[in-house]
């Protein structure tokens, strides 16, 4: 994820980082700049942000004393689009889903160097005991800057894949195949409200890559508006109103990364643009029989219900250049995101964004099923919610880390072009019905 591109390329085509306007090749990776890209390289592209903010159509009119009066069924939302219109009947990505296995944890399809850590090699002779072996040449020993003394390599960090599981909630984040960092981050937690009923939440954040210090903008918005969300809950506020302030906490972390100095010496870096830390963030909660959702940016959240039979349902609009003109009329879904500039996002949180309009809305679903939440390192690979219903396993709702762990797998499979994220939330009705509004 990136933001506007102020240079002929945004992106280095090889390994995503902006170069300099007169540079001819990559300072990170030596790529030749001036090669001509292929078109249509993929089915995703790097996500970057424009200046032109959306212009969404006003919300529902909303009693100010109370929050419940926009709630409505996700059996409501049969798969439409960001403008309110039917998700064309064609696949917009051409990456065809494969099969989840049966059993198990999910097995990356391709091997990963960064499951050779775990891995044991015979160390070579001399290599201090407990030093930590090269995951590339599997020889040389690890320095205490994370480089193979014997290749050079770099070596994973303790972000390039994360899993966490409660009993009413769990998420995984890896960092793809393509890039050298993850800079997404999530936020998962169980609490309670006041009456003593359960109360899930998961926040996910998307770094913007351009941004400066994506990874720790990220971190922060997700630290921030889990802690709110864990905060407010208890405390008696009403979920979609802790779901707004959240975000609010949210953006104020990371607006005040702006003022700090980095943590690993990106400020200092001459090929990244000097702008302030970004990141889109998206989260939802399963509260007394409601399902919140909240987001700024183009991460989303998704309803699957458990009876497949039953409609799936898009719950986020894109703050995106792609959901922009399809709101507009100017172009329908498949072509939108067929352009290059269909990931420029409109909205984010950093100190560089315009005035924060956080969006939230209410459900009350009158059936079992699961939320996925998620950056587009996922939706990227099973965009419409029918595409993602197919790619979520049977049994998510029971066992929601495997189902994590599956969609994350069906991404690495797709390409793994991005950093991936998701978090599933299964909901449940309670034995009293769905819980008052």
């Amino acid at each position: 994820m990136s933001q506007l591109p102020q240079h002929d390329l945004s992106a280095c085509p090889g390994c995503g980082e902006p170069p300099a306007s007169a540079d001819r090749f990559c300072g990170a990776c030596g790529h030749d700049l001036t090669a001509v890209p292929e078109a249509a390289a993929g089915p995703d592209r790097p996500t970057v942000a424009i200046g032109t903010p959306v212009a969404w159509p006003d919300p529902p009119a909303r009693d100010p004393n109370s929050l419940t009066t926009a709630t409505q069924h996700p059996g409501d939302l049969p798969g439409t689009d960001s403008g309110g219109r039917d998700l064309p009947t064609m696949a917009v990505r051409t990456d065809t889903p494969k099969a989840a296995p049966e059993e198990g944890d999910f097995t990356l399809a391709a091997p990963d160097p960064r499951a050779a850590a775990a891995q044991s090699a015979t160390p070579p002779a001399g290599t201090p005991a407990g030093a930590k072996l090269c995951v590339a040449c599997r020889s040389g020993a690890v320095d205490p800057d994370g480089y193979c003394e014997n290749c050079g390599h770099a070596q994973p960090r303790e972000r390039d894949h994360m899993e966490e599981e409660l009993s009413s909630v769990a998420a995984v984040s890896d960092r793809g195949l393509r890039h050298h960092r993850n800079e997404d981050a999530f936020a998962v937690s169980a609490t309670a409200l006041p009456d003593g009923s359960p109360a899930s939440l998961a926040i996910v954040c998307d770094g913007v890559s351009s941004a400066t210090r994506p990874d720790e903008a990220s971190a922060a918005a997700a630290r921030a508006a889990g802690q709110a969300l864990l905060t407010a809950l208890p405390r008696g506020t009403h979920p979609q109103q802790a779901m707004h302030e959240a975000i609010v906490a949210a953006a104020e972390a990371v607006n005040s990364l702006a003022e700090e100095p980095g943590q690993d010496g990106q400020d200092h870096d001459p090929h990244r643009h000097q702008n302030a830390p970004a990141c889109t963030i998206v989260g939802a909660i399963v509260a007394d029989g409601l399902l919140i959702v909240g987001w700024v940016g183009d991460s989303r959240a998704y309803w699957v219900p458990d009876d497949r039979t039953s409609p799936p349902a898009r719950l986020t609009q894109d703050d995106s250049w792609a959901a922009q003109m399809v709101a507009a009329g100017l172009m329908n879904e498949a072509e939108a995101y067929a352009d290059e500039r269909a990931h420029a996002i409109t909205g984010w949180l950093g100190a560089d964004a315009y005035e924060l309009e956080p969006h939230t809305a209410a459900f009350k679903p009158d059936r079992p099923g699961v939320v996925v939440v998620c950056t587009d390192g996922l939706w990227n690979y099973a965009e419409a919610a029918d595409e993602m219903a197919r790619v979520v396993p049977a049994d998510a709702a029971g066992r929601p880390l495997h189902g994590a762990q599956v969609l994350v797998g069906h991404a690495l499979d797709g390409g793994g072009h991005d950093n991936v994220t998701v978090a599933l939330l299964p909901f449940t009705l309670s034995p009293q019905g769905a819980g008052s509004a």
